[in-house]
């Protein structure tokens, strides 16, 4: 799966390392897919996501014999795994959910007990650090047997939890809050999330610091300045990963809109991103739509980029629009097209009207299609006003939206959990 934390983590490892921190990067449940060079490369994927699945379900895979165990996590397994994998719906997943928040009580103990022998053949860590706090589970053991504080990364997890079923959303919330006091610091990409999960975890003000997500810029060349010229013909782009929660069905409607009303004669649109075995349905269906309305012609479709034809891919839109609505943490995509110089248009829900205010490259429309068709159709027949945008976005984003930026920032974050007394895991019941 093409996941854009994964993306941003990655690309963080490295800047950590250019500034002279060392860094060690660790893969849970299977191998990260990128589009850049992996910087967990030469280290193994631990809790293998076979044998977490086995020892959800059997008594005897949480006892199995090591070479079997070995055998389940070994990379020719995972890759063959990975490769039928489809996405997770977190309504399936529910008593897994709660195994792994309840880490070394749950029933993937044994992988924990893994990681830690393994950790402590590597060089002291300084902090410890989570990529998101459904790994939160993680942090009492770690704690105690590496001897250092444990951050975590905010990275969107409310939605997933949301969408389990009950009662397994009521209760891993409660044990996701219990949990949550075996951490010292948690780094939320946006002042909106920071807040949202502040207020769902009960926890201090000063527990909760803001980092905003940067980006590797490597890719984003200079601009000519006719790259803030409407194109003839207009395109109209979408990159995450095509799936419902990214809201490509809502752009779809948005864009069937913009064609019904032809004040944008030949309208194109270019749909790219992450697609796995489990959105290729998804993706048909939208194809479906397009097809019956006579447009299809117009669409092209651009799955699983590398980096490098991502950047390609954004200079080539003249407006942008992900419109995610289940509440967004961040929103990765909005400043890699800003970075392009390319405008945006976002829905008014979760972090993007944060994101538009602090960049100036974009509009804030209505969460539906016709509000999104409107402010899109002003972009692009106001061109003048659609290049300040871009130019506008652009500057912010080389700016103040680095990895190089952002690495700063965390390093800043985390010494102020470095620079305190040790404290040890809080007591539970």
């Amino acid at each position: 799966m093409y996941c854009g934390n994964c993306f941003r983590d990655n690309a963080l490892v490295a800047a950590l390392r250019a500034l002279g921190h060392p860094t060690l990067m660790i893969p849970l449940y299977l191998p990260l897919t990128l589009d850049e060079v992996d910087q967990s490369a030469g280290t193994p994927t631990f809790f293998s996501g076979v044998n977490v699945y086995l020892q959800q379900k059997s008594a005897f895979f949480r006892n199995a014999p090591d070479w079997l165990h070995r055998f389940l996590a070994s990379p020719a397994v995972l890759k063959w795994a990975a490769g039928r994998a489809a996405r997770t719906r977190a309504a399936d997943v529910g008593e897994l959910m709660l195994s792994m928040l309840r880490g070394e009580e749950g029933y993937q103990a044994r992988e924990l007990e893994e990681l830690i022998a393994w950790l402590k053949t590597q060089p002291p860590p300084g902090v410890i650090c989570l990529s998101n706090a459904l790994l939160v589970g993680l942090a009492r053991r770690l704690k105690a047997g590496l001897c250092a504080p444990v951050v975590c990364m905010l990275q969107g997890e409310d939605s997933f939890l949301d969408g389990m079923t009950e009662p397994h959303r009521t209760r891993a919330w409660q044990t996701l809050a219990e949990r949550a006091r075996d951490v010292d610091l948690f780094i939320a990409p946006s002042h909106y999330f920071g807040d949202l999960m502040r207020g769902r975890l009960g926890l201090p003000a000063e527990k909760v610091q803001v980092v905003y997500n940067g980006i590797n810029l490597e890719g984003y060349g200079e601009i000519q300045n006719s790259k803030f010229k409407i194109q003839n013909p207009p395109t109209l782009g979408f990159f995450a990963r095509m799936c419902p929660e990214k809201g490509l069905d809502l752009l779809v409607a948005a864009y069937l809109e913009l064609r019904k009303r032809s004040r944008v004669p030949g309208l194109q649109l270019k749909i790219g991103g992450g697609c796995g075995p489990g959105d290729e349905a998804f993706v048909e269906a939208q194809r479906a739509r397009l097809r019956e309305a006579g447009v299809l012609d117009d669409v092209m479709f651009h799955p699983n980029l590398s980096h490098a034809d991502k950047v390609k891919f954004l200079e080539s839109l003249d407006v942008f629009c992900t419109p995610a609505l289940y509440g967004e943490a961040f929103g990765l995509y909005v400043i890699e097209a800003l970075a392009a110089g390319v405008p945006v248009v976002q829905p008014r829900v979760a972090s993007f009207p944060e994101l538009i205010a602090a960049t100036g490259g974009g509009v804030i429309a209505e969460p539906t299609a016709r509000g999104l068709a409107d402010a899109l159709e002003s972009l692009l027949l106001e061109p003048a006003r659609a290049r300040a945008l871009g130019e506008a976005g652009r500057k912010a984003v080389l700016q103040d939206f680095s990895v190089a930026g952002m690495a700063r920032d965390i390093v800043q974050a985390l010494q102020t959990v470095t620079a305190r007394p040790a404290q040890p895991p809080a007591p539970h019941p």
